[in-house]
C-alpha cells in the first residue's frame, strides 16, 4: 500500500528522465579527448588506459593535469606498485596542507580525509596507493608531487611477494656464536650467527572466523540455524638477515620457548616478549622495529585485511528439509607480510645508499 502523501514522496534514485541533481558529470569537447593509438577510439582525458582496449594512452600538456588514476582493488594473484610515503622531518605532514589540497591528494588516492590524515599523521613510510600498473603509480607520484607529498613507488617484485613466505620456526637452540633453527623435528637445522640478524620486525596476526549454518527456504532470507565466531590473537616476530636469504618468523602460539631455560613462563606473550629481549642482548646492532601495532588501523585503507569465503555444502536436516554451511575467515597475515617486507626493503635501500655515500 502507499502512504496517502506518495506524490510528495522524494525519489531518491536516478531515472530516465534525465540526471538527478546529485549525480554530478564532468564533459569534455571533442579536442580534449584522447585517441588510443592501438584501437584508435576516443577516450576521455581523464583516464589513464583506454576504456575499450586497456592499452596506455598518450600523454600531452592537456591531459597530464586530468588524468586521474583508477587504483581499481587488485585481485589476490596480481601484483601491484605500492606508492610509498617518504615523510621528510621538513614537510610538517599533513600540517602544511590545506584543506583543499588534502581534499585533492584524498581524491587521487581513492581514500577518505580521514584515512589520508591518518596515514601522514603517523609520519611514517607507509603505502598511499596500490596501483595496477607502473604508469598509474607514476600518475599517482606526479599528483601527489605537485602537492608536495613525496613518494617512492615500490613493486610487489621488490618486496619478494612473490616467493615463498617466511620459514616459520618451531623450535630453536641458543649459543654463544648464533641460533640453530628447527621446522621440524626431523628436518636439519639451519643455523644463523648473531652478526648476521639485521632486523626484527614485531606484529600479531588477528585471524577472525565466522561459521554460519542456514536452512534453505522459498522466502528471500535463510533462516540462520547456527552461528559460531572465533577470533585468535598471536604475536609473531621475523627475523631478518644482512644476506639474501628468507627470512624466519617465529609465532608464539606454535613455537617452543624451551629455549628460555629458567626464564620460561606459563604465557606464550611473555615467552616471546622475553625471546625479544633476548635477541636484544645478542644482537644490540640488529634494529627491533615494533611499530606495526600502532600503523595497522593506517595500513587498512590501502593494504586491508584479506577475506576468505568458503562453503561448507548442503545438508539434508529431514526429509524436504536442507542446510548449506558457509564460513568466512578474516585475516591481517598478508598484511603483515608485506609491511614487513616494506620495513626490510626500506632498511636495505637506506644501507646501499649509505654505503655508496661512503
Amino acid at each position: 500500500l502507499l502512504p496517502k502523501d506518495n506524490e510528495n514522496v522524494p525519489i531518491t534514485f536516478s531515472t530516465t528522465d534525465g540526471p538527478s541533481e546529485a549525480q554530478s558529470f564532468q564533459s569534455f569537447t571533442r579536442d580534449q579527448m584522447v585517441r588510443c593509438e592501438e584501437c584508435l577510439r576516443a577516450n576521455p582525458p581523464t583516464r589513464v588506459n583506454c576504456l575499450y582496449c586497456a592499452a596506455v594512452l598518450p600523454l600531452n600538456e592537456t591531459t597530464i593535469n586530468l588524468q586521474k588514476p583508477a587504483l581499481r582493488p587488485l585481485e589476490k594473484w596480481e601484483r601491484g606498485y605500492n606508492s610509498i610515503l617518504l615523510p621528510r622531518p621538513a614537510n610538517h605532514l599533513p600540517l602544511n596542507l590545506s584543506e583543499a589540497d588534502l581534499t585533492e591528494a584524498a581524491d587521487a588516492l581513492r581514500l577518505t580525509i580521514a584515512d589520508l590524515f591518518r596515514i601522514l599523521s603517523l609520519g611514517m613510510p607507509l603505502p598511499l596507493a596500490r596501483a595496477a600498473t607502473s604508469d598509474e603509480a607514476a600518475l599517482v607520484q606526479r599528483r601527489l608531487s605537485s602537492l608536495a607529498i613525496e613518494t617512492l613507488t615500490v613493486p610487489d617484485a621488490a618486496l619478494g611477494l612473490e616467493e615463498t613466505g617466511p620459514t616459520r620456526v618451531r623450535a630453536i637452540d641458543i649459543s654463544e656464536d648464533g641460533v640453530n633453527t628447527y621446522q621440524t623435528p626431523e628436518s636439519p637445522p639451519k643455523q644463523f650467527r648473531w652478526d648476521e640478524l639485521e632486523l626484527v620486525v614485531v606484529g600479531r596476526l588477528l585471524v577472525k572466523r565466522i561459521e554460519l549454518k542456514e536452512e534453505k527456504s522459498a522466502r528471500a532470507e535463510n533462516r540462520i540455524l547456527d552461528a559460531s565466531e572465533f577470533f585468535s590473537d598471536e604475536s609473531v616476530l621475523d627475523l631478518y638477515m644482512n644476506r639474501p636469504t628468507t627470512p624466519y618468523r617465529i609465532a608464539a602460539n606454535s613455537f617452543d620457548f624451551s629455549c628460555l631455560g629458567h626464564r620460561k613462563s606459563l604465557l606464550a606473550a611473555e615467552n616471546i616478549s622475553t625471546l625479544l629481549n633476548l635477541f636484544r642482548e645478542r644482537a644490540a646492532h640488529a634494529e627491533v622495529d615494533e611499530t606495526y601495532n600502532s600503523a595497522r588501523k593506517a595500513l587498512d585503507a590501502v593494504w586491508p585485511a584479506e577475506q576468505l569465503n568458503e562453503s561448507a555444502g548442503w545438508r539434508r536436516e529431514r526429509p524436504g528439509k536442507y542446510s548449506i554451511g558457509s564460513v568466512t575467515e578474516v585475516s591481517n597475515e598478508s598484511q603483515f607480510l608485506r609491511y614487513s617486507r616494506l620495513r626490510y626493503f626500506l632498511r636495505s635501500q637506506a644501507k646501499t645508499g649509505t654505503d655508496e655515500a661512503s
